[in-house]
């Protein structure tokens, strides 16, 4: 089925059926051919966010619950994934796997334009940069705007100092899902009165932050990391002190797991005497 006609009936079936809910429709069952287009969406999806799959233009077509497959792939684990992302979506009964196998194909070559995984694993990782550097302790001087294409972040606005910048550059790079990182922050230090600077310091005396929070906000930082296994980290917090247990690969990740607990707003000090590597 041609996709234009599927993406209509995709949207007819959905007015259908919020008109049943209302009132409107007397239909009390999803038409198979609704059922069929959200099966055949799902799978589709999954393939274009896939990063062993987009690249391999693989078509999808669904009917009564049965997938069938086609495209070229370059070896067996690509094509098995395939059967298993389609046999993965609800209530697809059968997968007919009409995909080629073949080891000398080459994927053609990305265009300029971003593909649909790509445009989310981009939005993803802006969002983690984001993430990161609102909650660190260290930028809150920070006025950035994070954009990426294609893995490449580029960081614009101000940042209070000099070490603020860095930290962000930092924080940006060992981020998941980011290749590179063109740090243009502008340093422009924040003048403060003697009133507003008591102001601040009564602010942040008085702020305390729940343990629990921090805790998890440790932990979301690892995850988001690219070079810390947050996995392989027990994370506790008493009073605003982060205590770190587990075992890494190296002391590069150790320094860096520690680094980034200690930036965490809230955290007063880290104790990672049972960080092994």
């Amino acid at each position: 089925m041609h996709p234009h006609s599927r993406k209509l009936i995709l949207a007819s079936g959905l007015v259908l059926v919020m008109a049943a809910a209302s009132g409107v429709a007397a239909a009390s069952t999803v038409p198979q051919e609704i059922i069929d287009a959200r099966q055949e969406t799902q799978i589709w999806t999954t393939y274009a966010l896939s990063p062993y799959l987009r690249a391999n233009n693989l078509s999808v077509s669904v009917q009564n619950n049965k997938a069938t497959l086609n495209g070229i792939v370059e070896d067996d684990v690509s094509n098995e994934l395939a059967t298993e992302i389609a046999l993965g979506v609800a209530d697809i009964t059968e997968v007919d796997n009409q995909i080629v196998v073949r080891a000398d194909y080459v994927p053609a070559k990305p265009s300029s334009d971003r593909s649909y995984g790509e445009v989310v694993d981009d939005a993803i990782a802006s969002s983690a940069v984001k993430y990161r550097l609102a909650w660190s302790k260290n930028t809150e001087g920070l006025n950035a705007k994070v954009d990426t294409k294609f893995g490449r972040v580029l960081l614009r606005g101000t940042a209070d100092s000099a070490a603020s910048k860095e930290l962000a550059g930092r924080l940006a790079i060992n981020t998941r899902g980011v290749a590179s990182v063109d740090n243009q922050l502008a340093v422009v230090p924040v003048k403060q009165t003697a009133v507003q600077g008591a102001k601040a310091s009564a602010h942040t005396a008085g702020q305390e932050l729940a343990d629990s929070w921090i805790t998890a906000k440790v932990k979301s930082i690892f995850l988001y990391s690219s070079n810390v296994s947050g996995s392989d980290i027990t994370v506790n917090t008493n009073q605003g002190v982060v205590t770190l247990n587990g075992k890494l690969k190296s002391g590069a990740e150790r320094a860096l797991a520690i680094e980034l607990a200690q930036n965490v707003r809230g955290v007063r000090s880290v104790d990672a005497k049972a960080l092994r590597f």
